[in-house]
């Protein structure tokens, strides 16, 4: 089978298209066809070696895709082969044409819902999933400011708010994007690149602020976000590229809740959860991802270099 290989860390030019042997299904194993695979910042991070899990070289990148079931292995249960399925992780990497994964590690895909979209199912709603409700512990009523509100998880994030009865802010810095936020529901929207938009957003609260921000740039906003941050709020740090700076008495003044996340962290029950409210979202339309761009396996580099320096609305999936 055709797969992505990384043989060193290093920048998008390490993805290179090789022919490798096809997995079988071991004990409790699934093989999958891949249909697509989704293409996600982490994805970026681990490639070059500056994230804190590292795989073992060479491997496959890729935890998000979607297909159907090819094999099972003996004691498998719940899928068999011929199954539509999305995938939550792999134990071989998604950017291939082929993926071994646990049984665990997957979950039902509606015919009403496309590999593509299946591919951009995952890592957005999980991580969307588990910042606002597992972490922030948002509840109905309440107003969540969702920073980069276009991007996949943005997206996945104001599909979740709304879904529960919040009043979702979202902020994206191109029109398209804003329009895109505001189609899957963002209350208002509003331009990052503006120097005002926090004092914006504490208008449209009516001098309140938010209860919750999602932070996807934590080295370029968390300061200011406690401009926009309603007294005994939470952020959640989603993403950060960097250090910053940062004045401890802006959390002290509000007593704020800072909350750093990472869904490698998420404990199987946690993980249960996740899996449940995205099967029941997709079957009633509440998950509905947007794909921005589709590209060739062989493209990998393109797409890692679009997920990170381009200005993608939606997800961005390879297709074997």
């Amino acid at each position: 089978m055709k797969a992505i290989v990384i043989v060193e860390f290093g920048g998008p030019e390490v993805l290179g298209l090789a022919e490798v042997e096809t997995p079988s299904p071991a004990d409790g194993q699934v093989l999958v066809r891949v249909r697509a695979a989704g293409v996600n910042p982490v994805d970026t991070y681990i490639r070059s070696g500056i994230h804190a899990v590292k795989p073992k070289l060479p491997y496959t990148p890729g935890k998000d895709g979607a297909g159907v079931v090819e094999a099972v292995g003996p004691g498998v249960r719940r899928f068999e082969p011929g199954d539509r399925v999305y995938i939550a992780d792999t134990l071989t990497g998604s950017y291939a044409e082929y993926a071994l994964c646990r049984e665990d590690q997957l979950g039902r895909l509606p015919e009403n819902v496309s590999f593509e979209a299946g591919a951009g199912v995952f890592t957005p709603y999980a991580t969307s999933y588990r910042a606002l409700f597992q972490k922030a512990g948002a509840k109905i009523g309440e107003t969540i400011l969702v920073h980069g509100a276009s991007g996949g998880v943005g997206i996945a994030a104001v599909q979740w708010a709304k879904s529960a009865g919040m009043r979702v802010i979202g902020t994206a810095s191109t029109d398209e994007g804003r329009e895109l936020a505001a189609a899957n529901g963002a209350d208002a929207v509003f331009d990052h690149s503006d120097p005002g938009h926090y004092a914006a957003i504490m208008e449209a609260t009516a001098g309140k602020g938010c209860d919750v921000v999602l932070e996807m740039l934590a080295n370029v906003n968390l300061e200011n976000d406690f401009a926009a941050l309603a007294k005994f709020g939470r952020i959640v740090v989603i993403g950060s590229r960097g250090s910053l700076e940062f004045t401890p008495r802006l959390a002290m003044t509000k007593e704020a809740t800072i909350l750093g996340m990472s869904l490698f962290n998420a404990a199987p029950h946690e993980m249960a959860v996740i899996h449940r409210a995205i099967e029941n979202g997709l079957e009633s339309g509440v998950v509905a991802p947007v794909i921005s761009k589709t590209f060739a396996l062989g493209d990998a580099a393109a797409a890692h270099r679009e997920v990170i320096e381009g200005k993608s609305l939606g997800k961005i999936v390879l297709v074997p």
